[in-house]
């Protein structure tokens, strides 16, 4: 039922204006409002510096009387309705605020949001009539300021004198300079829009911003300007036209005061003043020891004078993001290299995970530089790392097919808890953390014999009464005989040694006729060693000094053996690298000797044939594959060059040649002893089988005391260590011969070169020939004219050049076939950091020292590099010659000429160069006054390959390449066609 009309309009409520969909008060008139900005003065210092009112209006004589404090005030205006003039009215702070319908609500809303944004840190409850923009530190203050405009909002000033100006960008900046009294004087640098400011007259408004107040004559203009501002610029700009430092506080000033300065804006020097380096940034570890074995780190970064910033990549001024990264990467190589996983900056680690971490990582992190921090109670980890002694005894059980296991297991002396060792290996697990913080791996193979005893014993859980080894097992019970027990050798070697005791003194002996060189007198008292150990069929240890002619030393003994009367061969093993070498070296010193080269498992037969052979050459990879055919031969000596290859004892390498039957071994190194006192005893067992047979005893006698510091109860710990080191060395004193370079440097000549040659390995060689008859029929048919092709030709021979030193400077994909050059390198390297040695490293090819980069990289040597890309030169050069690194690589550009590296004495041409001049620029670079030291240089060369065309070219015409890598004459007219068809002939 409908309602009347007049009943249903009288139930209605009543309507309201349409205006209100506009928004309230837009339907009637509003009061217009601006900020109004006004200098004011503040003449006592002891005013509340937190006082919303300023004493009075500052004038331009105030300003330029600068007397007082001149601070910024602020607060609303309102638009006169009578004059149409900005007048303060009844606009107050509150008034504004709370009266959105007289003055709008955009308005309204915008002056209570700058309320909040100032009380932040200017007021609490009521606002009075103007605040102190100065004190205001909210960021916010600047985009609330620009937003004003967008609602109607001007900046107005409240003098007619007085003008405002909000500026779009702004600069700080700092010099440096020398006052009159010889003091530094800091002065602010401000731009404003682009044009300088006068620093006198600029102000700060809390951390985020300034205003300029300049004076012309009667009238002031005020510029607003958001920019960052630290506390040091904050305390600089403060200042105004400047910060005096007196001369006796310079030091402390560079040290606490300008990295502060530094780190946030630029800071130019001003006359004679140089300014230092910005602290960098130290990485720290922080390490937390818990209960339960779990040890759980987190990295942060340290800068001096400024604590802890978070590990993570960080905007903070006061870090330097480029050192961060630089060491960042470095900390991600150590942990790649020992975790196989990326750097993560927090974590942890459990059970034998926070051992090896404790003792491999940490450790290794500090050798980076890394600052060690502990929290917790540390617990000690100690690695176990020699052989498992075990042993095994046997007792019949009531089951006659049974016998019941005693098995007793020791490692560095230390016995190991049955259960949790059976436990691990029945679990397949690869280490073992006992609960004194010991730990081991699991992976040696007389632990993994005793994983399959276990296996075939049953499971664990079926071991009620021990384990127990069936009498049809007795293959596996021979796996754990007693190691100490005396061989055979062992005792005919001592029977042998005892005629030392009859000699008074090493006797000389006449150079053979069949050495063409001259021996020096330490390589004549070398051959005098030899022959008098040889003499009483010993054998020994040679460990001369790289580049101290080792091998002519050995070839001398061989050709003095032979022309005694011996009519077996010698045997030499010798790294793949150097096979080569060995065989020029021969050639050129003992042409008379009937060498065999056996460079793979393809070579020449072990037979009959023999009889025509006075020296066979091997490799070790070689010697390992062929052992019975090896050791089938009896041969008069053998030599083991580069000996460390087989200082592991638990190598099949090193079981192998401990086979071969050999009147003596002489082992050649320059480092017999790299890492412990274990791989000296490695090296006897194979030369001196007799002088040390029990490595049990070895280690209870000369490891545990002279490396771990474990002595009886009853003894001194460094008397005891003292006798003990005293002893091992008068035992090992006949057998070991060594001469440092420093030791015959008066014998030496200033300077040693050698020719290094390189075999490439024989799926480089297959590639290299593939090219090198393609790029052959190429060039040789480009030669008619060679003005036009000279780019073209130079590109084959770059090409070839480079392919001579790995494949995969030419195509990635040929990456995976190496490179001997950096193999050999590698050796040398390492044997040369072991030694205490430096060396530069030189190629022209920047791509090739990336890849020896790489190479030294995964090996863990450190090492600095130069070349065209680098950026602060001098820091990598200083760094080197700090003795941080051992190793500089160097590219021909970069470091041919300007520097003086007289810390290292070794230099390595990794290829050949065009010029010679260039090759003795580059050995210069340690040649040179200032050097102490005996300087080796090693040219390396691939045979068979360009390289030996370029050497070759080198000889007769020093100067033919001179222009080959000039900027301006690539191929000069010199280079004639038959010169390269030279380089391309087989």
């Amino acid at each position: 039922m409908s309602l009347p009309h007049d009943a249903s309009r009288a139930e209605r409520p009543s309507s309201a204006d349409w205006r209100i969909m506009l928004g309230a008060g837009q339907g009637s008139a509003e009061t217009a409002l601006a900020l109004g900005i006004e200098l004011r003065l503040r003449d006592g210092r002891g005013a509340n510096p937190w006082a919303s009112r300023p004493q009075r209006t500052a004038t331009a004589r105030d300003v330029g009387k600068r007397s007082g404090e001149i601070l910024l005030g602020i607060r609303p205006l309102e638009r006169s309705a009578a004059t149409g003039a900005w007048v303060q009215g009844t606009a107050t702070w509150d008034a504004v605020r709370r009266s959105p319908t007289q003055y709008g609500r955009d308005r309204s809303r915008w002056f209570a949001d700058l309320l909040s944004i100032a009380r932040d840190t200017l007021l609490s409850g009521t606002a009075g009539d103007w605040l102190v923009a100065d004190l205001i530190e909210s960021g916010l203050f600047w985009g609330h300021l620009r937003a004003g405009a967008e609602v109607g909002i001007p900046l107005v000033a409240t003098q007619k004198s007085t003008t405002v100006i909000l500026a779009d960008r702004a600069e700080i900046r700092a010099t440096i300079g020398r006052d009159d009294a010889g003091g530094l004087l800091v002065r602010p640098d401000v731009m404003i829009d682009g044009r300088e400011a006068d620093p006198a007259g600029v102000r700060t408004i809390g951390h985020s911003g300034l205003y300029e107040v300049e004076q012309r004559g009667t009238t002031l203009r005020v510029t607003l300007a958001e920019v960052p501002i630290s506390a040091p610029v904050h305390a600089l700009l403060g200042a105004g036209a400047g910060v005096e430092v007196p001369a006796h506080d310079e030091a402390a000033f560079f040290r606490d005061a300008y990295p502060l300065l530094g780190r946030r804006i630029e800071v130019r020097p001003v006359g004679r003043v140089e300014l230092p380096v910005l602290p960098a940034p130290r990485p720290v570890l922080e390490l937390s020891f818990l209960r339960g074995d779990t040890v759980r780190y987190a990295f942060e970064w340290e800068y001096r004078g400024f604590g802890r910033v978070p590990f993570a990549p960080g905007g903070d001024a006061v870090r330097d993001a480029v050192a961060e990264e630089m060491l960042r990467d470095a900390l991600q190589a150590v942990w790649m290299e020992q975790l196989g996983e990326d750097l993560t900056s927090e974590g942890s680690f459990h059970d034998v995970a926070a051992a090896e971490f404790v003792t491999r990582m940490v450790p290794a992190l500090e050798a980076e530089g890394v600052t060690v921090s502990v929290s917790g109670r540390r617990k000690s980890y100690h690695e176990l790392t020699g052989e498992p002694q075990i042993t095994v005894s046997t007792v019949e059980s009531s089951d006659p097919d049974w016998f019941d296991l005693g098995v007793l297991v020791k490692i560095d002396g230390r016995t190991i808890p049955f259960e949790p060792l059976f436990t691990a290996l029945s679990k397949g697990r690869k280490k073992l953390l006992l609960v004194d913080g010991s730990y081991f791996s699991l992976n040696h193979r007389a632990l993994d014999r005793l994983r399959e005893l276990i296996d075939e014993s049953g499971d664990l859980d079926e071991w009620e009464t021990g384990p127990r080894i069936s009498r049809y097992q007795t293959d596996l019970w021979e796996e754990f005989e007693d190691l100490a027990d005396e061989a055979v050798p062992a005792v005919a070697w001592r029977a042998i040694a005892d005629g030392l005791r009859r000699a008074t003194s090493v006797p000389p002996v006449a150079v053979p006729s069949g050495i063409t060189a001259e021996l020096r007198p330490y390589q004549k008292e070398g051959l005098d060693w030899l022959a008098f150990l040889w003499s009483h069929r010993l054998g020994g240890i040679l460990a001369d000094d790289m580049g101290l002619g080792k091998t002519l030393q050995l070839l001398a003994l061989i050709v003095h053996a032979r022309e005694s009367g011996e009519k077996r061969p010698f045997l030499a093993i010798v790294p793949t690298s150097v096979l080569a070498t060995w065989r020029s070296e021969a050639e050129r010193f003992a042409p008379a000797l009937r060498v065999m080269l056996r460079g793979s498992t393809q070579g020449p037969p072990l037979d009959g044939s023999l009889r025509e052979v006075d020296l066979v050459i091997t490799t070790y990879a070689v010697a390992r594959l062929d052992e019975t055919e090896y050791a089938a031969v009896e041969w008069a000596g053998l030599i083991l060059d580069e000996a460390q290859f087989v200082k592991n004892p638990a190598t099949k390498l090193h079981r192998a040649v401990a086979s071969f039957r050999a009147d003596v071994t002489f082992a050649v190194t320059g480092t017999p002893m790299e890492n412990s006192l274990s791989e000296l005893w490695a090296l006897l067992k194979l030369t001196a089988p007799g002088l040390f047979a029990s490595a049990r005893k070895f280690r209870e006698h000369y490891i545990q005391p002279i490396e771990q510091g474990k002595v009886p109860e009853n003894e001194e710990g460094g008397a005891y260590r003292q006798r003990r080191l005293e002893q091992l060395r008068r035992r090992i004193r006949p057998l070991l011969l060594r001469r440092t370079k420093e030791l015959v440097a008066p014998d030496l000549p200033a300077k040693q070169e050698q020719i290094l040659e390189v075999e490439l390995s024989s799926s480089h060689r297959a590639l290299y020939d593939v090219v090198l008859q393609r790029e052959r029929q190429k060039v040789l048919g480009l030669l008619e004219d060679l003005d036009r092709n000279r780019f073209i030709v130079f590109r084959s021979l770059t090409l070839m050049r480079m392919l001579s030193l790995a494949p995969g400077l030419i195509d990635p994909e040929d990456a995976k076939i190496g490179s001997r050059k950096l193999d050999v390198l590698l050796e040398r390297v390492i044997e040369l950091q072991a030694e205490g040695h430096r060396a530069l490293v030189f190629s022209q090819f920047t791509s090739f020292l990336d890849l020896a980069a790489a190479r030294l990289d995964a090996a863990g040597i450190p090492y600095a590099h130069l070349d065209g890309s680098t950026r602060h030169r001098q820091k990598v050069v200083e760094s080197f010659t700090s003795g941080e690194q051992p190793v500089f690589l160097i590219s021909l550009k970069a470091g041919g000429f300007g520097l003086t590296l007289t810390e290292a004495d070794y230099v390595f041409l990794l290829d050949p160069w065009w010029n010679p001049a260039a090759e003795a620029q580059a050995v210069d670079r340690t040649h040179r006054i200032g050097q102490d030291s005996q300087v080796f240089v090693y040219r390396m060369i691939s045979t068979g390959t360009i390289e030996e065309k370029v050497l070759d070219l080198q000889r007769r015409k020093a100067r033919l390449f001179t222009a080959v890598l000039d900027d301006e004459a690539l191929f000069a007219q010199s280079l004639s066609a038959d010169d390269i068809r030279g380089l391309f002939e087989g």
